[in-house]
């Protein structure tokens, strides 16, 4: 991973981790043609964030417990989350 645009995906597990995004959302918002900045394919790729299919709302992206991990590293987890909930 490149780490000239680390921060944009830092963004994304960050906007994402504060509600679960449709998918349609987070393509509309995140993705990019420019190969030379694939931000959601290496927040996916990585295993920040993960795309699930939910029969009331359809695709959803969600952080994985690593995007949690990486948002406590960098100070920029959801302080709102139940503390049974954050990971320490």
């Amino acid at each position: 991973m490149t780490h000239e645009y680390f921060p944009l995906i830092l963004d994304l597990v960050e906007w994402i981790d504060k509600k679960p995004r449709r998918y349609s959302d987070v393509m509309e918002a995140w993705r990019t043609s420019c190969p030379r900045l694939p931000v959601w394919e290496d927040a996916v790729d990585t295993g920040y964030v993960v795309r699930r299919h939910t029969p009331d709302q359809g695709e959803l992206v969600t952080i994985t417990d690593k995007g949690r991990q990486l948002l406590v590293q960098y100070g920029r987890a959801n302080e709102t989350l139940p503390v049974s909930q954050r990971t320490p």
